[in-house]
């Protein structure tokens, strides 16, 4: 079934922040939530899910329990600012596994990569992997001391969307 996009309303932005928030609610707390009957609610959640404002669904995992605690962030530059060598980094950098985020940017560098590591030692080792991408010519990293605000979603509440 494909809706056609319109503006988002306040009913429609109340779902996306509580779904953003706890994907698990079920159908009928959530239409409490909003003050909304099941079936309309479960319909607007389903044209966000077709219009593509729901992407996926997910849980948010503990790193640390995870052995995944250390963060950190690497610069990297390119030896060339070419459409070939971009090109090649992004399809190589997908495959490190450890990066957890890779954002081109504008600025004094190409690209700003987010790891999420054990140790050093797993850190030595994903910089290894990691200057060894095509292209790469320097590095600098930041290791991650202090997590201070972690992303918890959009702030898509007082917006409006058209």
């Amino acid at each position: 079934m494909s809706y056609k996009s319109r503006t988002l309303d306040r009913i429609d932005l109340t779902i996306l922040d509580t779904l953003q928030r706890n994907s698990r609610i079920s159908n009928v707390d959530l239409a409490k939530h909003i003050n909304l009957s099941p079936s309309p609610c479960l319909d607007r959640v389903k044209r966000l899910e077709s219009e593509g404002y729901i992407k996926r669904y997910g849980a948010v995992l503990d790193a640390k329990k995870l052995d995944l605690g250390m963060s950190a962030f690497i610069q990297v530059t390119l030896d060339r600012t070419k459409a070939e060598v971009f090109n090649q980094f992004r399809d190589n950098v997908v495959d490190i596994k450890e990066v957890a985020e890779c954002h081109m940017v504008a600025g004094g560098f190409d690209y700003l990569v987010k790891l999420r590591i054990t140790d050093m030692d797993n850190y030595r080792e994903v910089l290894g992997k990691v200057v060894e991408l095509p292209g790469v010519s320097q590095t600098h990293t930041y290791v991650v001391i202090e997590k201070v605000k972690e992303d918890l979603g959009l702030p898509v509440l007082g917006k409006a969307i058209n």
